[in-house]
């Protein structure tokens, strides 16, 4: 069976690769590139799959799914600037695509010792930037 948990965070960013001039910034960026940034309103899903407990009737511990995301992801992002309050995004371009990737591991970093015998397994992660700005990153496990 499959959980997915919504969540909320507000956060600004730059998209600038340093690797790029800044010609070609503004060309691939457009006016995501703006140097004084922009925000964005993220919705964040988190999908989880396993069975349904037979003591407890859930697929997941919702306080300890909540609790982790706040630890992991909310406490950091929300409202903060990506560019420079999130130590990853310091050589890193913060595309939603590079976000995603960030949230995915810092909850899977965390997730044995949050859930025993690893279950029920972290799914996918999907992160909607805007309503036509959609990520999705989905976790194989070889089954």
């Amino acid at each position: 069976m499959r959980l997915t948990r919504r969540y909320h965070f507000a956060a600004s960013h730059r998209l600038h690769s340093q690797k790029l001039s800044e010609e070609t910034n503004r060309e691939v960026y457009g006016k995501c590139n703006n140097p004084f940034g922009h925000g964005h309103d993220y919705v964040l899903e988190v999908s989880v799959r396993g069975p349904v407990d037979e003591q407890t009737g859930l697929v997941v511990n919702l306080i300890n799914l909540d609790g982790l995301v706040r630890r992991e992801v909310l406490e950091d992002f929300d409202h903060k600037n990506i560019n420079t309050q999130i130590p990853t995004f310091a050589d890193s371009v913060p595309t939603t695509e590079n976000v995603a990737l960030e949230i995915r591991s810092r909850l899977a970093r965390k997730w044995e010792g949050t859930f025993q015998d690893g279950l029920p397994r972290l799914e996918r992660i999907r992160l909607f930037e805007t309503r036509k700005n959609i990520i999705q990153v989905e976790e194989h496990h070889g089954r």
